[in-house]
């Protein structure tokens, strides 16, 4: 019998017993949700970063934006109050649309 001892979305259970099978779950609690909860986004990121076609990518984005919601909620705010701090950031530091790369900084102080 396989042990996962991960963070799975809502319906896996549920999924998974419609095909026969037992499952041993849990509720966490906050801080070990959070843990699981970025334990998840690495694994999310891995699985993006490994992607080998563009539907898989965005797959993979998806289960990523998911988390971020949960992040989100998890660490008290709303994906709207978290978007209206990515719109502020964005509006003074800007964005990644025009793909600046830098690659030095001098300093003639030092």
């Amino acid at each position: 019998m396989p042990v996962y001892n991960k963070l799975v979305r809502d319906r896996i259970p549920e999924i998974i017993e419609k095909q026969g099978l037992a499952v041993h779950t849990k509720i966490l609690d906050t801080k070990e949700y959070l843990v699981e909860l970025r334990a998840k986004l690495q694994e999310e990121t891995d699985e993006y970063l490994k992607a080998d076609t563009d539907a898989s990518a965005i797959e993979e984005l998806a289960d990523i934006m998911e988390l971020l919601h949960a992040l989100a909620e998890a660490n008290g705010v709303t994906t709207e109050q978290l978007e209206q701090v990515r719109s502020e950031k964005a509006k003074k530091r800007g964005g990644f649309k025009e793909r600046v790369y830098l690659i030095e900084v001098k300093d003639e102080r030092y």
